[in-house]
């Protein structure tokens, strides 16, 4: 009902809380493993390893160009099962309500929420509501929980990266960054920003069944960005990273407002994008079949692992080399 809100009633356990889950949640997400209602899902027997991973988003303002809370919490599940080799199976979604927030907003969550789990092809398969009192939360977090079964044995191994291989991006930075920055700062900046909040299993996994151990490792570039996955791949690895600046993928939207910003886009989020290390044997196959997909339509090696000490370096449009390193602070808290 238009202007109905959320009531401390509706996280009581009565029939407040009932109603919530069945009419306005539940009736949603419907699919057979949800429906009964169980305390948990039973997803049955699977024909191979199991991956899981967990993920709580708190990002402010709740809606913004290219998405929301809802769309972010189940694309960014999907994609940390992606770059596992796992296809996602079910997902589970809990939701901290605060009292008063407006039952329209929830719904648009939701809807969202749905959307993007149709687009990933995995259903919402149970989760949980709790409501805190006004003033004790900041109108709704969601905590999202994905389970997929590697697909053909694969798993990232950074211990099989070599000098040679080479690094795929799978399309242009900052824009998810970019755009949360402008809509909750209310920006008077006139860029058609939108995030790239998506679904990666779609693009990644078929790389996975065609190139096996080709494709060494994979990570999605959200906080921190390019700059900061690529440190974390290179320490991980114990290999030196060598990216080239000229090839790095950046909107000629996001570098003009990164250069009235200060930003560097390398360090800018992104919930649509990921890095692959690969067989430098196969890089422009891999790219080639990246680029098949809507969302990989932007692909391109940006660097190679080099020898060397551990860490990631910037082959500058001068010729120059410059470090890499993790940035002092988070430029934009409260992301995702």
């Amino acid at each position: 009902m238009s202007g109905e809100r959320i009531l401390l009633a509706h996280g009581e356990g009565g029939k407040r809380s009932r109603e919530l889950v069945e009419k306005t949640i539940a009736a949603r997400f419907v699919n057979p493993l949800l429906a009964p209602l169980f305390d948990s899902a039973l997803l049955g027997a699977q024909p191979g390893e199991i991956a899981f991973t967990t993920d709580g988003y708190v990002v402010t303002p709740h809606f913004f160009p290219g998405g929301d809370i809802g769309r972010l919490a189940v694309c960014g599940t999907v994609n940390d099962l992606a770059v596992c080799g796992a296809s996602p199976i079910g997902l589970s979604c809990a939701f901290i309500l605060e009292e008063g927030l407006p039952l329209e907003t929830l719904e648009r969550v939701l809807d969202s929420m749905q959307a993007a789990a149709v687009e990933a092809g995995v259903p919402i398969v149970t989760g949980d509501t709790k409501v805190v009192e006004r003033g004790k939360g900041d109108g709704i977090f969601v905590t999202t929980s994905g389970v997929g079964v590697i697909r053909n044995g694969w798993r990232p191994r950074p211990e099989t990266v070599v000098p040679g291989d080479k690094v795929i991006l799978t399309g242009t930075m900052g824009d998810h960054h970019l755009a949360v920055l402008i809509a909750r700062n209310n920006l008077a900046i006139a860029a058609d920003i939108r995030s790239d909040a998506a679904p990666l299993n779609g693009l990644l996994l078929p790389a996975v069944d065609r190139f096996g151990g080709a494709v060494r490792i994979m990570r999605d570039a959200t906080r921190g960005g390019v700059g900061v996955t690529l440190n974390e791949l290179a320490h991980g690895a114990g290999r030196r990273i060598v990216l080239d600046e000229s090839r790095l993928p950046v909107s000629e939207t996001v570098s003009a407002v990164c250069e009235i910003l200060g930003f560097d886009p390398l360090f800018l989020a992104n919930e649509g994008k990921a890095l692959l290390v690969v067989d430098g044997a196969v890089a422009s196959d891999v790219v080639a079949l990246l680029a098949r997909h809507t969302l990989g339509r932007g692909a391109v090696v940006v660097g190679e692992v080099a020898e060397g000490s551990p860490g990631v370096l910037l082959k500058t449009r001068v010729g120059g080399l410059r470090a890499v390193d993790y940035p002092a602070g988070d430029a934009l808290p409260r992301i995702c």
